[in-house]
Order: C-alpha cells, then sequence, then structure tokens
C-alpha cells in the first residue's frame, strides 16, 4: 500500500510532490522520497519515518524548480524500513530512477541473474532490480526498456520511472496495483490513488491491468506492455472531496478494507504457492526441513481477532499436517508455567507486530528454546524482529480499528503455512495438496465476484435488527471460530452484546437466554457436521429464536427453519468456506453500526495496536 505520486509540467515539481505524499499519508508508511533533475543529472532525497523529516531535508537543500518528479512513501515487504529501502530506487549508473507499489515474486532470481552480469545492488528491496532491469535493456528508449523489463517481471506493481535521458518525459505501468493518471493544462501527473491530484485536476484516468502510459506536460499516451498497441483510456471528472477520495468514495475505512480482501487474501499466496504442483515456498521461515521434522507441538499465540484466525488453523495443521497444535491467548500464556521447549514451535500472530502480550509471551518462549515463526503485517515491528522467521500478511495498512482485511489476510498465511508443514513432514498426498492450494486461489475471485451481493443482504438485515440489544452467533469445527469472530466485530463497533458459541455447548448454558427478542446468527456452511448444525437451529425455533442463517446457495432445507438467510457461494472444499462465511458477518456488524450512529472506523475505548498490558 506504498504512496507514488508523480509530476510534469511547468511549475516546480517538488511542493507538488510533498503535497501529493501528504495526501496519501493515510495509507500508513514507515519511509518516504523524492526525486527529480537538476542540471540534466538526477537528484534523490530520502529518509526513514515520515514525511515532516522528507520535507525538512528537502527545504533544508533549497526546494528545487525542476518542473517533473516523482515521490513515494514505502509501506515495507521486502527488507527493513530504512533510508537505504526507501524509494525511490536507482540504476548502477544514477541515470535512473524508479517507485514501485507491489511485490515482484521473482526479485531474487532477477536478482542473482542482474548480479552475476555486474549490477550492484544496495538495498534489501524487490524494487531495486526493476532499475537495474531497465538499465540492462536502456540503450535510447526508456520506454522499450520498461516494456521488456516488465515482460520479465513476475507479481504485481503501479510503477513509475524517470530517466535523464529524456527529461520531459515520466513513464508508468500498473499491473494487480492501483495506479491512476491525473490529466491538467500543461501539466499531467501520476498518483497511486485519487487523493494526491485533487488540489490540481478532477480529471482522472484508471489504468487498467497492463497498461503502460507515457507522460508529458502536454500529452498522455497508454499502450500495452506486451504488444505495445496504443489504447484509449477515457477520463473521469471526480466529485469527492479530499476525505471522501481517501476512502475511494466508500463511507468508512472498514468498508473500504472489508472491499480490499480479495486482494489482500491474493497478496498473501502470491508467490508461495504453486497451484499446479501444489508446492508451498516458505524460505522467509528461516528454518530447516531437519528443524521443522523435530516440532512435536506448535503452539499459536495472539490476542482478539488474530487468536481467532488461530483456532481456524488449528484444524488445519492438525489435520493437514498431524501436530498438536495449542491456541492460547497472549495475556494468559505469558503468566503461568510454560511446557515449550526445542521441540515446540511458537507462531505468535499479530497485525501491527507490537501487540505487547503477545510480543511477552514470544520472549518467554524464547527463553525456553522455542523456534518462532511470526505472522505479521508490519515489516520491521518487534515482533518481526524477534522471530526466528516472519510469514508477511501483505494486507497494507489497515484504518479501522475493526480489524477484518487483516483477520483473512492471517488465516491465508496461516493456511500457507499449514500445507508447507504438511510438506515438509510429508503427512499429506501431493494430489490432495495441489487441490487445497488451487481451493485457496479461487477464494479472491469467489470473494469479489459476490461482494455487492452479500453487502446488499446485509444493509436490508440491518434495518430490521439494529434496534436489538444482544445477538448469539453459533457455528461449528471450522466454523466456530468464525462465529466468534462475527460476534467479535458486533460488539467492537455497534456497542451490542454479543456472543459466539460452539452450537454443540448451546444446551449446556446459551439456549436459557434465547426468546424472541434474541437474534441467532446460524453458520451453517454444507460440510460433514451440516446435519448437526441443522439440528441447533431447530433448536433456536423451537424456542422462538428470531434465525438469522449464512448458507450457501443450494441450500433449500434451512430456508424452512431460519427466518432470514444470507447466501453465500457454494464451494466444494470445505477447509476455504470460513474465508467466505467471515465476509457477511462483516458487512452484518458494519451495517448495523453504520445504523445507530456509530463511530465505526474508531469505536470508544479501543485502540488499533495494545502496545500496554
Amino acid at each position: 500500500m506504498c504512496g507514488i505520486v508523480g509530476y510534469v509540467g511547468s511549475k516546480p515539481a517538488l511542493p507538488v510532490l510533498l503535497d501529493g505524499l501528504a495526501r496519501l499519508e493515510y495509507r500508513g508508511y514507515d519511509s518516504a522520497g523524492v526525486a527529480w533533475l537538476k542540471d540534466g543529472e538526477v537528484q534523490r532525497m530520502r529518509c526513514q519515518g515520515k514525511l515532516v523529516g522528507l520535507r525538512d531535508m528537502v527545504q533544508g537543500g533549497k526546494i528545487s524548480d525542476c518542473p517533473i518528479g516523482i515521490g513515494h512513501t514505502r509501506w515495507a515487504t521486502h527488507g527493513a524500513p530504512t533510508e537505504e529501502n526507501a524509494h525511490p530506487h536507482t540504476d548502477c549508473k544514477g541515470k535512473l530512477v524508479v517507485v514501485h507499489n507491489g511485490i515482484i515474486e521473482n526479485y531474487f532470481t532477477l536478482r542473482n541473474q542482474l548480479r552475476e552480469e555486474g549490477h550492484t545492488f544496495v538495498s534489501e528491496t524487490d524494487t531495486e532490480v526493476l532499475a537495474h532491469l531497465i538499465e540492462k535493456y536502456l540503450e535510447n528508449d526508456i520506454v522499450e526498456a520498461v516494456r521488456r523489463c516488465l515482460a520479465e517481471v513476475e507479481g504485481a506493481f503501479a510503477m513509475g520511472v524517470l530517466w535523464k535521458g529524456a527529461p520531459d518525459k515520466l513513464v508508468a505501468a500498473r499491473k494487480e496495483s492501483p495506479l491512476v493518471l491525473g490529466a491538467g493544462k500543461g501539466e499531467n501527473f501520476m498518483a497511486s490513488d485519487i487523493p494526491a491530484l485533487l488540489p490540481y485536476t478532477r480529471e482522472i484516468i484508471f489504468l487498467e491491468d497492463g497498461d503502460l502510459a507515457v507522460l508529458t506536460k502536454d500529452s498522455i499516451e497508454i499502450s500495452r506492455i506486451d504488444t505495445g498497441e496504443s489504447v484509449e483510456r477515457e477520463a473521469k471528472t471526480i466529485s469527492w472531496d479530499a476525505t471522501a477520495a481517501e476512502k475511494a468514495g466508500y463511507r468508512h475505512f472498514m468498508l473500504k478494507e472489508i472491499y480490499e480482501q480479495p486482494q489482500s487474501v491474493l497478496n498473501t499466496f502470491r508467490g508461495r504457492i504453486i497451484p499446479e504442483t501444489g508446492h508451498v515456498d516458505l524460505p522467509e521461515i528461516k528454518l530447516s526441513n531437519e528443524e521443522l521434522a523435530k516440532i512435536s507441538r506448535i503452539v499459536l499465540l495472539a490476542c482478539g481477532t488474530s487468536w481467532h484466525a488461530g483456532l481456524v488453523a488449528k484444524y488445519w495443521i492438525e489435520e493437514w499436517a498431524g501436530i498438536p497444535v495449542e491456541v492460547e491467548l497472549a495475556s494468559e500464556f505469558r503468566y503461568r508455567r510454560l511446557l515449550v521447549n526445542e521441540t515446540v514451535l511458537v507462531v505468535p500472530i499479530s497485525q501491527s507486530g507490537e501487540t505487547a502480550d503477545t510480543l511477552a509471551g514470544l520472549r518467554i518462549a524464547r527463553k525456553h528454546g522455542s523456534p518462532v515463526i511470526a505472522i505479521c503485517n508490519v515489516v520491521g515491528s518487534t515482533i518481526t524482529r524477534e522471530s526466528d522467521g516472519t510469514i508477511y500478511t501483505h494486507a497494507g495498512p489497515e484504518i479501522g480499528v475493526a480489524s477484518t482485511k487483516a483477520f483473512t489476510s492471517q488465516l491465508t498465511a496461516l493456511y500457507i503455512l499449514a500445507l508447507f508443514l504438511a510438506q515438509t513432514r510429508n503427512t499429506m498426498d501431493p494430489a490432495a495438496r495441489a487441490e487445497k492450494i488451487r481451493a485457496l486461489s479461487e477464494v479472491p475471485r469467489i470473494i469479489e465476484k459476490r461482494l455487492e451481493e452479500m453487502h446488499q443482504a446485509c444493509t436490508e438485515l440491518s434495518d430490521e435488527f439494529y434496534q436489538y440489544r444482544d445477538f448469539l452467533y453459533l457455528g461449528r469445527h471450522l466454523h466456530f471460530p468464525i462465529a466468534l469472530e462475527g460476534a467479535l466485530k458486533l460488539k467492537e463497533i455497534s456497542y451490542i452484546h454479543a456472543e459466539g458459541y460452539a452450537a454443540g455447548e448451546m444446551k449446556h448454558g446459551p439456549i436459557a437466554l434465547i426468546d424472541r427478542n434474541m437474534p441467532v446468527v446460524a453458520l451453517v456452511p454444507r460440510d460433514h457436521v451440516y446435519e448437526k448444525m441443522v439440528s441447533n437451529v431447530e433448536e433456536v425455533r423451537s424456542r422462538r429464536g428470531i434465525i438469522i442463517a449464512v448458507a450457501e446457495d443450494g441450500d433449500n432445507d434451512i430456508s424452512r427453519v431460519a427466518q432470514h438467510v444470507i447466501r453465500v457461494p457454494a464451494t466444494k472444499d470445505p477447509a476455504i468456506k470460513p474465508f467466505i462465511f467471515t465476509i457477511p458477518l462483516q458487512l452484518i456488524a458494519y451495517e448495523i453500526a453504520f445504523a445507530r450512529g456509530c463511530d465505526v472506523d474508531q469505536p470508544r475505548n479501543l485502540a488499533k495496536s495494545v502496545t500496554v498490558e
């Protein structure tokens, strides 16, 4: 979720770049940089930390009047948040600079090839590969060099390129990462999101996947990366104000982040799975197969939503890898006698990487000799630094306090880890593993196709239920933790009391609460416990409970017992159903909270990252 800004026109570029980057601060970042031309040479300034530091550096060096430049705020994915890893990145000779948002999946292979050819790398980033690969092909035509570079690149990119040999041109390209162009009079712009451009133009061109654009002050030319064929992309007039633009037109960041989940799930498994062969590649865990073979038990360590992700993963790991798994609340784990040692793998799960209880538990586990593999969204955070290895979720910054895309990204990372353990321990037939991987690779498409429809159903439901004071959420097997997560979302942002229960436990107490004033959200996937779950729904019905069933397409039986049914896509593989069933629960919570007039993005008494005990 890096921020990109580019400008070519007649006025000084640097004030435009700095202002644009400031308008993208909501995307989150850990370093920033700008590049421009001075006396025909590429100049750049970069710094770790917030934009104020870069602004001080640039103004301290007297802002250049150069009318062309590019800028970047970095959300780290490859390499720690340092000045060396900050964008823009340059080639060996310092003749060109590149800014990039996305993930280059084959950067390691390309980096080794380029090193063998004599290129010198100075950062840990995947982006620097782009600069050197363009340099390799650059003679007199920067556009052709970029095109040849991208023909070798696997992954996602939104990128901008500035070359001293074409002092009046910016080159932009996009694949599976957002990039927009702004059309002005005697000036043109590029940015990773609309807010950066609104003070200067309302005429926005949305690049499509596979587009390459060349910007001068008087023209924008767009062609296809693979063929070079020219294409037309119509400019759209944007009427949003700056605040709405930060949210891409959504009412709240939380809703925007719910809709970003197809992309964040894709980003998390991208480059780590090979659906055709069923192979999982996780070099970042930094534990050998021999070390993994010695693991006798796994402890998943987390708080809140991350704990729920761990509860789902317990089912996957035990079934596929045959390893006993404990899912521990970090705040409890740290205050008792721990039976962990060098044969117990500890997996802390944290969006921020700074969660105080999880970090404390990690440190205690390390003192006992346990290997530690973190699952985290923030590169360079404390938990990642103190772990042996980290599986990054690549969800991008999550602004809303109530976690949405971080949860499904954590599920994705844990799903991959479970299959990786099965692969290294040879506990799962390769064909079966390949089937699970193919199922996961379909999740983004499945969610994206039905998100609008599920949202509409949840909106209609909220009109009827936003005034109720108590909810019960029920699920079985993989969907018991999803019920817990659904209940947590509702109480976090709407302040309605809600509880999640394993449906089979209902008769052991909660059934006493059920009456005509108690909505019960029942998760009813078509799986091996379907009949049991339907029986539980019948028990609610017989006590005049209000049943809101989340069920799959084609399940007509559930309509006979539930007053309300939210439909989700039917999936063949039960393992991926938690991803799908999570979405309507997030939307129910969001729409009810909105109907109640609650502060959805900043609910009372809550903080995004709990860094104190």
